[in-house]
């Protein structure tokens, strides 16, 4: 059964987001709608029955890529009295397929007039998001016998939206109508196919060649079923872990986005409903995340943004050569650069983390064709970091905008204009950098140095990355250390004065490896003590600090992804329980979403709501959130490659109780991991 009045189905490039009847009715304040590669297809899709709009009974999920609405006519309190029913059953794939179905229940024969209003008003995503329609182009409606074509063209850019049924109707410009007559206990079906078109130069359909199933709920089935064959098995005594991986390995499937013009291979989209595009940082961080699960997402992740990666100077587009892009749109705005998402390329840390997902892909597989493959894109990455992105020219990443228009001014994960802030809460000056680019840097280095040295054939290139990054580290150790704090900075200016709140960064850190040991075990309180952690997870800013703020989207919130690499970094450095602890609120916190993490939550004190507040425009599901569960079942069992094998060190939270991942694919083959948490004996006493 769903939840709430919004009704959400996706498939990889297309998804719905209607009213809990299955209606779509756009306005500035509900965006709903029919969206395909950044454009609103279907702005308008209305049922009715002789000219009486329909009420929801209720609402079934089937799957991420179908749903059920039971429908009566008249208001709520004439439930009772109703003599039809009406079932509208939705799939999405590479269209999108309605059938209706209507049942009488009465005595007698009924006549009845069925009209769908449908209209488009081939919004830009970006439109729609910022609530401002601006279309420059022709909106044209074609009614044709037996199909009504909705369109939009602008120069070469055009998009549309073609309608037709499986049972003979009346179209016109504002939708379609049948009229039927039903017996008692009779029934009446209709098959609606709506199929999206983006059309470009020659009147090509840029969408050909895509993950595709023609809407047919078989071969979606058959895909899914497919997609959770191929992934290992989870059980445990603790059910809240199994289903949470089951959700999440649903959700992950659904997020599967085919770039355009790429052939049809798939990367994590970053979330609906606002991200359903190609991310360089959030694909790879999902990839990281999920690669003892999926591995085949990070092969086709890396080839991908490879294609893709910088390789002149353009301010539009904030892009260098070497540089990874930051996210690709294929939206109006985009094609006449009223934005410069095609593609952007203002991240400053895809970059190095394109190296660290190679190098931890080769580890995990054993794919050494792979690094091979992409040995002139990795160096051009690493050359990025010292040639392009030492702004300052002291050894560090720094990021400020060339395009100072449209470009975003944050450019770590934290990309929201307060998220970087001196401990008074005023904001430092351009550029920027933060503690946590400098550990993927100096981790970039250290993996580049060891595929330089075992797969490229070159130790001088190998032994000069060493030498950079143990540069690299004692520099970072000595001009970021927060003395008085025990911590590390947030950020520096350009004088070189710190950013000096505690936050959330540290424990990626820790993953990096850019921490010294002995100072490992400040990091480690920190991230577990009263100020940044709430109970349910890392909140991303410390209680205390000046911008604190428990639903401030950078400021005080809880991210689970966050969270899976802070807890990950803990077990790197030797902290088990630490990283328990962290699994265990996260954990926790999913089953108060039905298994499916939200982008964000709340940073209240876990004593203080008894349940996880979500953050109000959180996406669900979004990329790196179906990932945490994943990276810290990897966490909790202590699953790492070592030698050609798979290592198993579990430290489970206290009363997880059993847990088995079984078929765990890798360059061993396929193994089994089992680990058994302590029992919770204070819990036994009670």
């Amino acid at each position: 059964m769903g939840q709430g009045n919004t009704v959400r189905i996706l498939d990889g490039n297309t998804f719905v987001v209607c009213e809990d009847t299955g209606d779509i009715e756009a306005t500035p304040s509900e965006p709903t709608g029919l969206f395909s590669i950044d454009t609103r297809f279907l702005s308008t899709w209305v049922l009715s029955v002789n000219g009486e709009r329909l009420n929801s009974l209720s609402y079934d999920d089937l799957q991420y890529f179908e749903s059920r609405f039971f429908l009566v006519p008249g208001m709520a309190t004439h439930y009772v009295d109703a003599k039809l029913s009406i079932i509208r059953e939705r799939v999405v794939g590479g269209s999108f397929r309605e059938q209706l179905t209507i049942l009488n229940h009465d005595e007698k024969a009924v006549d009845l007039e069925v009209r769908m209003d449908a209209a488009s008003d081939f919004a830009d995503l970006f439109q729609v998001k910022d609530e401002i329609l601006n279309k420059k182009g022709e909106i044209y409606t074609e009614v044709e016998a037996d199909k009504l074509r909705l369109g939009y063209r602008r120069g070469n850019f055009r998009r549309e939206t073609i309608i037709s049924s499986s049972v003979s109707a009346r179209y016109d410009s504002r939708g379609f109508a049948y009229t039927i007559h039903l017996e008692p206990n009779q029934q009446w079906e209709a098959t609606i196919d709506v199929q999206t078109r983006a059309v470009g130069p020659g009147d090509r359909d840029l969408r050909m060649g895509l993950r595709a199933h023609g809407g047919e709920r078989l071969a979606l089935q058959h895909d899914l079923e497919q997609w959770i064959a191929d992934a290992p098995k989870v059980n445990s005594e603790h059910g809240r872990v199994a289903s949470t991986y089951r959700r999440s390995l649903i959700d992950l499937a659904a997020l599967r986005f085919s770039p355009l013009s790429l052939g049809g291979a798939t990367l994590p989209a970053a979330g609906l409903p606002w991200f359903m595009t190609m991310f360089g940082r959030d694909s790879i961080l999902t990839c990281l995340q999920t690669l003892p699960f999926t591995p085949q997402l990070s092969k086709t992740t890396l080839r991908i943004l490879a294609s893709l990666q910088g390789s002149r100077f353009d301010d539009f587009r904030d892009e260098d050569p070497g540089r990874i892009l930051h996210e690709m749109r294929y939206g109006e705005t985009a094609a006449f650069e009223e934005q410069p998402h095609s593609p952007y390329y203002g991240s400053v840390d895809a970059t190095p983390l394109f190296v660290v997902l190679l190098d931890e892909y080769e580890r995990w597989t054993g794919d050494v064709a792979l690094v091979k493959e992409l040995e002139q894109e990795s160096r051009a990455a690493l050359r990025w970091i010292d040639s392009y992105a030492d702004l300052i020219g002291n050894g560090y990443i720094w990021y400020e905008r060339r395009n100072t228009e449209t470009g975003l001014e944050n450019q770590c994960w934290k990309d929201s204009w307060d998220s970087i802030s001196y401990s008074d809460g005023t904001l430092p000056p351009f550029p920027r950098a933060t503690c946590e680019v400098q550990g993927y840097a100096y981790d970039a280095k250290v993996r580049g140095a060891r595929m330089a040295r075992e797969f490229w054939g070159d130790p001088e290139f190998a032994a000069q990355l060493e030498r950079e990054a143990a540069e690299l580290k004692e520099r970072f150790n000595r001009d970021w250390w927060v003395a008085d704090g025990g911590y590390y900075a947030l950020a520096l200016d350009p004088d070189g004065r710190q950013c000096d709140v505690l936050s959330s960064n540290i424990g990626h850190l820790l993953w990096s490896g850019i921490v010294l040991p002995e100072r490992a075990e400040q990091i480690a309180q920190h991230l577990v003590g009263p100020r940044l952690f709430s109970g349910w997870g890392v909140r991303t800013l410390a209680e205390g600090e000046t911008r604190y703020n428990p639903i401030g989207y950078h400021n005080g919130t809880i991210w689970p992804f966050d969270n899976s690499f802070i807890a990950w970094g803990l077990r790197r450095y030797g902290f088990g329980e630490e990283a328990a602890t962290i699994a265990n609120g996260i954990l926790d916190a999913a089953t108060y979403f039905d298994g499916r993490l939200p982008e964000a939550f709340g940073g209240y004190p876990r004593e203080l709501t008894k349940f996880p507040v979500e953050y109000p425009t959180a996406c669900s599901p979004q990329a790196w959130s179906t990932g945490t569960p994943l990276l810290l079942l990897r966490t909790m069992l202590g699953l790492e490659p070592h030698e050609g094998h798979l290592a198993v060190e579990p430290r489970l939270p206290v009363g997880m109780g059993r847990i088995e991942v079984l078929d765990i694919p890798g360059r061993w083959g396929r193994v089994d991991a089992f680990a058994r948490g302590r029992l919770d004996l204070h819990s036994l006493a009670d």
